[in-house]
């Protein structure tokens, strides 16, 4: 019998905290390992605890963002997701950047929440559709037009799994679109993001953005 999900939910707000770790251990296949509420905490949980996905705000004592590496650097695998209210492209590009694997916003519900750890613990990263798409018509000093020219290299496969990718779909979605097995799906994103030398999924966007006159197609 499969266990549970792991997680862990850093943030300086008790009741929230309370509140994220009662929704989830109110779903199946969820077990909260640890609660904290600062970055030195969200470090010692990582580095003693391992859970699979970790929750961590950005505003609280010692930042969130100034987190992520000091969690990485004591436990490389640990996947981060970015909970918060902060919708600024600066936080959202610095935290993906920093190496978190999602960033979602607080008003999302308990149960898309847990689709969401379900994705990140699954392997692939996850933003919130909405900041996608501020981070996707924002202007990004390091969008790297240079990179527009590799999307022309990618397969006809490729640039229709991009596309989906850049319209807000998971790899489980485009997998039921184009009738594929999600395994070929991961696949393809993973050649996708080393042709274009990405290290997530929306930088592989915003790299689409770059090369056309993008606009989400039709579902």
């Amino acid at each position: 019998m499969m266990t549970g999900i792991r997680v862990a939910v850093v943030d300086d707000h008790p009741l929230f905290r309370e509140g994220v770790t009662r929704s989830l251990s109110e779903i199946d296949g969820f077990e909260i390992v640890a609660e904290g509420g600062s970055r030195d905490e969200a470090v010692a949980i990582a580095q003693t605890i391992n859970p699979d996905v970790m929750l961590l705000d950005i505003s609280m004592p010692g930042g969130g963002l100034n987190a992520i590496p000091a969690i990485l650097s004591v436990a490389p695998s640990q996947k981060i997701v970015m909970l918060t209210v902060s919708e600024a492209n600066d936080d959202v590009a610095a935290a993906l950047k920093e190496g978190a694997k999602g960033y979602i916003l607080k008003g999302i519900g308990a149960r898309a929440l847990a689709e969401v750890i379900r994705t990140v613990a699954s392997g692939e990263s996850y933003v919130a559709p909405t900041l996608s798409a501020k981070l996707l018509t924002g202007q990004l000093a390091n969008s790297a037009p240079a990179k527009s020219n590799l999307v022309a290299e990618l397969t006809r496969r490729e640039q229709e799994v991009l596309h989906l990718v850049a319209s807000g779909m998971s790899n489980k979605q485009i997998a039921r679109k184009l009738d594929l097995h999600e395994k070929t799906v991961k696949h393809h994103m993973t050649q996708i993001m080393a042709k274009l030398d990405v290290a997530n999924r929306t930088e592989a966007a915003m790299v689409l953005r770059d090369a056309l006159d993008w606009r989400p197609v039709s579902q």
